[in-house]
């Protein structure tokens, strides 16, 4: 994690003469202002980096003799076959579409989001309340 925070300062000094040059050039408020909030967060996000790097284990990213399959973990599971994702886009739409067309649609689309969501938090649930 330290080489993420030294990236993230590395960047935030990049930004910050960028910023000093584009408003000497430019004189425009709202980019130069733009520029100076980037980094702002960039040396936030930086610093954050580097308090925490020393406060956790040194991480494979830090060790120059490591190998990438060294911090490789479990990715997750996904579903293959789960039909939830396309109901919710559906629902989800027609909720989009509601705005430009009429706010009537959402009394159509709403139902379809919290169907698909319920059925897509539910869908492996193996409790002892599951019905046959």
């Amino acid at each position: 994690m330290k080489i993420q925070g030294k990236m993230f300062l590395w960047l935030s000094a990049f930004v910050l003469v960028m910023a000093i040059i584009y408003g000497m050039w430019s004189k425009e408020p709202a980019g130069t202002t733009a520029l100076f909030l980037a980094f702002g967060l960039t040396v936030m996000i930086g610093f954050y980096l580097g308090f925490t790097a020393k406060r956790v284990d040194v991480g494979a990213q830090d060790d120059k003799e490591a190998d990438v399959a060294d911090d490789a973990g479990e990715v997750g599971f996904f579903s293959p076959h789960s039909w939830q994702p396309l109901f919710l886009g559906i629902g989800g739409a027609s909720a989009f579409l509601a705005i430009a067309i009429g706010w009537w649609l959402l009394y159509f689309s709403l139902p379809v989001i919290l169907i698909a969501i319920w059925g897509w938090v539910f869908e492996y649930y193996r409790g002892e309340n599951r019905t046959q």
